[in-house]
This record gives C-alpha cells, structure tokens and sequence, in this order.
C-alpha cells in the first residue's frame, strides 16, 4: 500500500481522502514498516495541467474523419503531444516497422523537479509557439497563477 503523507509540524496526515481511507483501514497498534520518500512540490505540478488545460481550451484542430468517426480532441493525446514536442520522449517502432515517439511519464517517481522544471518550461513554450499565440510568457504564467490560486 502507497499513502502520500503532508507534514505538519511533527505529525504525518494523509494527503488525499484515498490516503486517509488507506490510513483508516489500518488496525489500531499495528506494526508498520514506512519508506518515506520526498515527493515532487505537488503545486507545481498542479500548474504544469493547468497551463496545459489553457493550451487545450484554446486548441482548436479541424473536424476529420477516420473509417466513418468523427475524431475529436482528447486531453492526454494533447498532453503527450505537447511533451513530445517539447523534446520529452522516447523513440520506438511499432509492429508495422513506423517510428512512434512516446512522451516521457510525468510521474512524481519518474522525474525529478529539476527535470520537471525543465518539462515545465519547454512545454510552456511549445504551447505559446503552437497553441496560445496571443499570449506572451507572463500572459500565460499569469493567468495560470490565477487558476492554481483556488
């Protein structure tokens, strides 16, 4: 079982309700052995899906078609797109012999900040070079900084 704890003064508390439920299915005097783990700053990567969700608002691709359906945006192809171009990737093949690029995970255990810093800002600027044209740097930080204040 994995519980993500906040520090507040000297005690632990469960970071999510999930991690409460966790807590609470523990048995009273129970041993436990903790390996604790420092987790990356979690309102920065709240603001990373929040710049994203900017880009993805104001991304408006031309209705296609494929085999009869009609295809529609998707906010994680979005996500892995932009990360992607961003230069996060990995490049593979698929069964047919075709280069397929797959973005780097995001995840809390596969990136270090520092990593994250760098993912934060590239992706920044694929979206204002590709997505938000009328923004400038601080229009997007901006106003993401509104959104992740609440």
């Amino acid at each position: 079982m994995k519980v993500n704890l906040i520090k507040q003064g000297q005690v632990l508390i469960p970071a999510t309700p999930s991690d409460e439920e966790k807590i609470v299915s523990i048995k009273s005097g129970q041993f436990l052995e903790v390996d604790i783990k420092q987790k990356r700053n979690l309102k920065f990567h709240k603001k990373f899906f929040a710049m994203l969700n900017i880009g993805f608002e104001a991304f408006e691709p031309e209705l296609q078609g494929y085999k009869g359906q009609v295809a529609v945006k998707n906010f994680n192809r979005f996500r892995k797109d932009v990360v992607i171009m961003a230069g996060f990737y990995d490049a593979t093949y698929d069964i047919q012999g075709n280069l397929k690029l797959e973005a780097h995970s995001i995840s809390f255990g596969k990136m270090s900040e520092d990593e994250f810093n760098k993912v934060y800002n590239a992706c920044c600027n694929v979206l204002l070079l590709k997505v938000l044209h009328n923004y400038t740097r601080n229009d997007l930080d901006s106003v993401v900084e509104q959104l992740t204040r609440f």
